[in-house]
């Protein structure tokens, strides 16, 4: 039976690494699908992971209707057996009303990977209807830690390595530390206090606690 799953999890945790890897095991059995990416870190039209995997993808836009995709694609004799949406916390609910006719009209399994929340700790509109309508939630299963050793939950937004607040809810980024507007994922107690591995490492220094020994 198709289905609607949605693969959940933070910044840093694989998602668009199972994304390419699923599609390859669907055409590994024969099976075509579509790809759908936005935003990606490679360029319009790409779907990458941080470990160097890229693949050609449909680029998601405001306005993408995925049904008529799919109708456009079969309607060129192209089969559909499958579909991979990554960073779906970006669509729209409307768009994911899409998929999930998609599913149940057509009977094709759509697998979509993002990220639930923001840099405020507020649900994405696309990863909300996701939530409310998939038929399995999954979270990955590579855990990101936070810079003081436990499970990251949450996503920072950081300007030169310092926690922000303020600001639109979508703004493109990386978690590289190089990054002057970047993003940072922390454990809910850090995320809470603000507290990034720069400002944590900082206030070390000002209060004379810094272990050299304990830093690279």
């Amino acid at each position: 039976m198709a289905e609607l799953v949605f693969f959940s999890g933070t910044m840093d945790c694989g998602k668009s690494t199972l994304a390419l890897q699923t599609a390859h095991n669907y055409q590994q059995r024969g099976l075509a699908g579509i790809i759908f990416a936005m935003n990606d870190r490679a360029g319009t039209g790409k779907l990458s992971s941080r470990l160097g995997l890229v693949t050609d993808a449909v680029e998601v836009t405001e306005q993408t209707d995925f049904w008529n995709v799919v109708v456009t694609a079969r309607q060129r004799g192209e089969r559909v057996d499958f579909i991979i949406c990554d960073e779906v916390q970006f669509y729209s609910r409307e768009q994911v009303n899409q998929l999930a006719r998609i599913v149940d009209e057509m009977q094709i399994s759509v697998w979509g990977f993002g990220i639930t929340t923001d840099f405020l700790t507020n649900l994405f509109p696309g990863s909300a209807r996701m939530l409310e309508l998939a038929d399995r939630v999954e979270r990955l299963q590579v855990e990101t830690l936070c810079w003081c050793g436990k499970r990251a939950t949450h996503n920072a937004r950081t300007i030169n390595g310092v926690m922000v607040t303020e600001g639109e809810q979508v703004m493109v980024g990386d978690t590289k530390r190089h990054e002057v507007v970047g993003y940072e994922v922390l454990c809910r107690e850090h995320h809470m206090k603000g507290m990034t591995a720069k400002t944590a490492h900082a206030s070390e220094i000002s209060h004379g606690t810094l272990n050299l020994g304990s830093r690279s």
